[in-house]
């Protein structure tokens, strides 16, 4: 895996060891940066399920200004210290070690883009991230953000959770990318409460 653009542009990343994490490939994370090039600059980045960092990492270096990575595995983990310290990134992000349900329950300041890569496997956490975003844990998103999930091309994400709508969908070989806005503005959502 490396950095594809931006100012890390060529530098190696380490992947986890064995099956447990997969990185979502340099092509798929080309294809997802060329959509999101107009909204990195100086955004604020969410990256659920972080594994390696590659995602992240990809973000900082095109010049979004803070990135918190959530990952609960201990080798993700342990191998997304390391890629951020081979990187020598020393502000504008954090690692939140846990569950992202714990980190969404949290709360938090906003952000304009959340990408999502749950363990194919683990299906049901797409549902619950996604409902949680599209809920209970909507004031993490920032007015027109973006949420962005990374799924088997064959599993079919609901077009709706919550607030959250489904824009747009891009297929790449046997992986997915389904990107999600809120539906409704918060404004006319307390208009329509008023």
């Amino acid at each position: 895996m490396r950095i594809i653009a931006g100012r890390l542009r060529s530098r190696t990343l380490q992947a986890p060891p064995g099956l447990a994490t997969r990185p979502t490939s340099d092509r798929l994370r080309e294809t997802l940066f060329n959509v999101l090039a107009p909204r990195i600059e100086g955004a604020e980045f969410l990256d659920l399920y972080a594994g390696s960092g590659a995602v992240g990492i990809e973000a900082l270096s095109r010049g979004a200004a803070r990135v918190v990575f959530v990952e609960r595995a201990a080798p993700a983990l342990k191998v997304l210290h390391a890629n951020v310290a081979r990187m020598e990134i020393r502000e504008g992000l954090e690692v939140f070690a846990g569950s992202v349900s714990a980190f969404m329950r949290r709360g938090g300041a906003g952000f304009d883009v959340v990408f999502m890569d749950p363990p194919y496997d683990a299906e049901a956490e797409y549902s619950t991230a996604l409902g949680m975003l599209g809920g209970a844990a909507l004031a993490l998103l920032n007015d027109g953000a973006l949420v962005i999930a990374e799924h088997r091309r064959k599993e079919k994400l609901n077009e709706t959770y919550g607030a959250l709508k489904r824009t747009r969908l891009l297929e790449q070989g046997d992986a997915a990318l389904s990107f999600y806005a809120v539906a409704v503005t918060r404004q006319e959502s307390q208009d329509g409460q008023e």
